[in-house]
């Protein structure tokens, strides 16, 4: 049997979804991410999401995390994709600056450095998240058949395309905005580089990624085998775990990373799914921008929406649920 009739099995069976969630000082880089509405609220965007979850709003922040017009947060496809599935959900804490408001566990990582500028975390950081997330992942794979992983960390394509640089590939990387700034995000992606010292994954991590992609790969390493919900940042990981883990992975995210020209997901070294999410049908033209090149995925969007997929749930209903979930959560009608 291979891994995608394994997988197609397992989505019936005990499902868990795991959200690392982090930060990186590279998000501080001016025109890099519109991961919130203002660069002091980036770095309460991971924690917000991972809010809105389990409550269906934010805590940390009033009001749900959005660009700056007001396109909300893909959480908002996770939550009502979870609220439909009924599935679990654990929060991993892999370097944030505000904590969540909610029950999480930590991998103690720290915050990520500015690539542009710094490595992103010592070697012996690495190790360690690593290490402690591989516990944690030994642990998920006796509660679930599948974990599927999500991450939300701004800034996390530009490290994940530094990653995919020094392994040797000419990414390209998606972005929240429909003008991607490719040409800032490459600047810094050359300019991290320069400090890689060798192929091994540790030191990549260690000079040019983030502590979210330490903390997923560390899960990994523990579970061995899970459904990487997520666009760039998963491409990463996943040959990163190529490269130093014997693990049965595959990634699903949505259409529009799928679309995306300044993407490639051609570079994940194993299967991608793609979710098709009709949001360009909506009444609404803060859920029609997804469909126009804002935002696209996070937060497990892609992962989470082709899960209700193969559990029953038509495309056509999860569109008429992300709508009554963005009236009453975005719009506060009642």
């Amino acid at each position: 049997m291979d891994f995608m009739s394994k997988i197609l099995d397992l989505v019936n069976g005990r499902v868990l979804f795991t959200l690392v969630i982090g930060n990186t000082r590279t998000a501080e880089v001016p025109g890099i991410t519109v991961a919130g509405a203002n660069p002091e609220l980036v770095k309460y965007t991971p924690p917000a999401d991972a809010e809105l979850l389990y409550h269906g709003k934010c805590l940390s922040i009033s009001s749900v995390p959005a660009t700056p017009d007001g396109k909300p947060t893909p959480a908002l496809i996770s939550y009502t994709a979870l609220r439909l599935t009924k599935i679990p959900i654990l929060v991993v804490d892999s370097g944030l600056m505000v904590k969540p408001k909610i029950p999480h566990l930590t991998l103690h990582a720290p915050v990520g450095g500015n690539i542009s500028i710094e490595r992103a975390m010592s070697i012996e950081d690495v190790r360690r998240v690593i290490e402690n997330g591989k516990i944690l992942g030994e642990q998920l794979s006796k509660l679930a058949d599948l974990v599927i992983i999500g991450e939300s960390i701004p800034a996390g394509t530009t490290t994940a395309g530094a990653v995919l640089r020094a392994l040797g590939f000419e990414p390209r990387v998606s972005s929240s905005m429909p003008t991607n700034p490719i040409e800032l995000k490459r600047k810094v992606i050359e300019d991290a580089v320069k400090r890689v010292q060798s192929k091994d994954p540790i030191e990549i991590i260690s000079a040019v990624g983030d502590p979210v992609i330490a903390g997923v790969l560390g899960i990994l390493s523990g579970c061995r085998k899970a459904l990487l919900a997520g666009g760039t940042q998963m491409v990463a990981i996943a040959n990163l775990a190529k490269r130093m883990l014997e693990c049965e992975i595959e990634i699903a995210t949505t259409e529009f990373v799928a679309k995306d020209k300044s993407a490639d997901l051609s570079l994940a070294p194993c299967k991608v799914h793609v979710a098709e999410i009709p949001l360009k049908n909506s009444k609404y033209p803060g859920l029609r921008a997804y469909a126009e090149g804002f935002v696209k995925e996070g937060v497990g969007a892609g992962g989470l929406s082709f899960l209700a997929y193969q559990r029953g749930i038509s495309k056509e209903k999860l569109l008429t649920e992300i709508e009554k979930d963005y009236e009453r959560i975005v719009l506060g009608m009642s």
